[in-house]
């Protein structure tokens, strides 16, 4: 499909580990094929700012600190592609994470009459993870974020943007990142071979050139046959 054309009908997952780069290019493709970019995170936000229901929900499990359940992230997923936009294709960021939820989605896309046309994994090496995750540093006045090779400050240690100190958060040291990628790669095994096993899945690279593994995604997002 070239640039800049409207989906006919894309609806697409996109897989990978923390730091494959999945997020910006569902974000840009998104905007390219005018279809919605439908992300677990954003919508949880959303439904605890405007209290729906399922926010409120949600809101009371993460307050105690616990997961929230699948039914009501398929639940909140549901409810977004029943709205207008989502009717010629959506791009679903990040999700499922497991099996089960990989199963239920395949039940309710198939109420909803949309079953998925392509889940693209994006393939990205340990070392490289590790270089994009642990390289954040954060400003402990202003909040501002950056990162020592894709977005470095201008002076070492110190933000732009008021002179305050950078800090790495704890979420970002090596030894945290090393168990969320293990704990993604133990869950996403099992996703790949349901999906593969369905003739519905294309590897991706995620390193590279951004505009070369956008090309790449275009060129394995047409249905399956």
């Amino acid at each position: 499909m070239p640039a800049g054309a409207t989906s006919a009908g894309h609806r697409l997952v996109f897989l990978g580990p923390p730091g494959a780069g999945k997020g910006t290019q569902a974000r840009d493709l998104a905007l390219e094929w005018k279809v919605p970019q439908v992300s677990t995170g954003d919508m949880l936000r959303e439904a605890v700012a405007k209290q729906t229901p399922l926010g409120r929900q949600a809101k009371a499990t993460m307050d105690q600190g616990a997961l929230v359940p699948d039914d009501v992230i398929v639940g909140l997923i549901a409810e977004r592609l029943r709205e207008g936009d989502a009717a010629g294709g959506f791009i679903l960021d990040g999700f499922p994470r497991t099996l089960a939820q990989a199963e239920a989605l395949e039940r309710l896309l198939r109420d909803l009459g949309q079953p998925l046309t392509r889940v693209i994994f994006f393939d990205v090496s340990e070392p490289e993870l590790l270089r994009r995750l642990t390289g954040r540093r954060v400003c402990r006045e202003c909040g501002s974020t950056f990162h020592l090779t894709s977005a470095p400050p201008r002076r070492s240690g110190v933000c732009d943007k008021c002179g305050g100190r950078l800090y790495q958060r704890d979420d970002d040291s090596e030894a945290t990142v090393r168990h969320r990628l293990e704990v993604y790669t133990r869950q996403t095994a099992p996703l790949l071979d349901y999906y593969q096993s369905r003739n519905l899945l294309s590897s991706v690279p995620g390193e590279g050139d951004v505009e070369a593994i956008r090309a790449a995604v275009r060129r394995v997002s047409e249905p399956a046959r």
